[in-house]
């Protein structure tokens, strides 16, 4: 089920156009049915009103936070949107437990059902949700969806989430996932030299994370980096030349309400401010870790091929693009995509918004050229 057009999925495949920042190109996607710079696209903002229930973001009062033990189970409810399953094929779903990082793991491995798979490329997918939250069921549907239009065995990891298993342990469970895959890649059905990794948002920065472990370890090979809105960097941290200013985003009065509030993501501030950051570092100073924050990597040389996906008004897409910045400047080949009139998750409206099917059309055009 689709609530927009096939014409709106041609528009964003052929109507593109490219900007230059921090000297490389980013692919603008365009808005179908808004060409004014400064407007949310009209599909986002209708699902915006109606999450708002039609009205403004406004600003309130300071209230006491309550204990983050109390907030945690209301904050993992109200994450990931309810979407489509657009696969016109028939989707193999298998699931198995892993323990190799010293927790207990689900995957979840996609793949179209033509037969047991067969040195298919793979793609491994952590989930977004701040590293506290989110779901594999959010991300299920754009996994059998790739699957499909990549012909390939994608897998989905049901991580350990802060605060009850902070940092190192999502990180852990994500890199052991993809070591595991690539040494049991025979059986899987899968080709070695054509796995990546992808994520959205928390997801994005565990799949830059794993991507240079696998460099500093030697393996597993990974092939492909497709980093959705990912957090290039946590808290304060800031490599040189990195700098958040609200006047990187242009804003149209009209919508300016909604869309500066919908910024917050990707400003700098310390963990010790942000509860949420906090549940998963327990130290501080791990903000500088690059495995936190990719950003902060000494070097991002002999990386694999990098997609990255940005949104236009997302505070986060700052920190996308300046990442494809490192990355190109190291000599990465990357392709880096800004959707315009977009916000920070619009991936998890598959079927509602026509850019998320989009999304999961140039992730799979990655996937089949590794």
């Amino acid at each position: 089920m689709r609530n927009y057009s096939l014409d709106a999925i041609e528009e964003l495949q052929n109507k593109t156009s490219i900007i230059r920042n921090h000297g490389i190109d980013v692919i603008l996607k365009p808005s179908p049915g808004e060409d004014r710079p400064g407007y949310l696209d009209p599909a986002e903002l209708a699902l915006l009103d109606q999450h708002w229930a039609g009205g403004e973001l406004e600003s309130k009062k300071p209230v006491e936070m309550p204990p983050l033990e109390v907030m945690i189970p209301f904050i993992r409810d109200s994450m990931g949107f309810p979407n489509y399953n657009l696969n016109t094929v028939e989707i193999h779903t298998k699931y198995e437990e892993l323990t190799g990082s010293g927790n207990t793991v689900g995957l979840w491995r996609y793949y179209p059902r033509k037969g047991e798979p067969k040195n298919r490329p793979a793609l491994v997918f952590f989930h977004g949700g701040g590293w506290i939250g989110g779901s594999v069921y959010t991300v299920e549907n754009v996994c059998k969806l790739i699957a499909e239009l990549a012909d390939a065995v994608v897998f989905n990891v049901d991580y350990s989430l802060a605060p009850e298993k902070p940092f190192p342990n999502g990180f852990n469970d994500n890199y052991n996932a993809v070591k595991h895959i690539y040494d049991h890649a025979e059986e899987y059905g899968i080709d070695p030299n054509r796995i990546g990794v992808a994520g959205d948002s928390a997801g994005g920065n565990y799949a830059a994370a794993v991507t240079l472990k696998a460099r500093e370890e030697g393996t597993p090979k990974i092939a492909l980096q497709a980093l959705i809105y990912p957090a290039a960097a946590i808290g304060d941290a800031a490599a040189e030349g990195y700098e958040w200013r609200e006047d990187f985003f242009d804003i149209s009065e009209e919508h300016a309400a909604r869309i500066k509030g919908l910024l917050g993501l990707g400003q700098p501030k310390k963990v010790e401010d942000d509860p949420f950051m906090g549940a998963y570092l327990t130290n501080p100073e791990d903000v500088r870790n690059p495995y936190v924050s990719p950003m902060m990597a000494s070097s991002h040389r002999d990386l694999p091929r990098a997609l990255l996906i940005g949104a236009e008004f997302d505070g986060v897409r700052v920190q996308t693009e300046f990442y494809a910045k490192q990355l190109a400047e190291a000599g990465v080949d990357v392709t880096c995509i800004r959707y315009k009139g977009m916000t920070h998750a619009f991936m998890d409206k598959l079927g509602h918004v026509a850019q998320a099917e989009d999304l999961c059309i140039e992730v799979a055009k990655a996937v089949r050229e590794m």
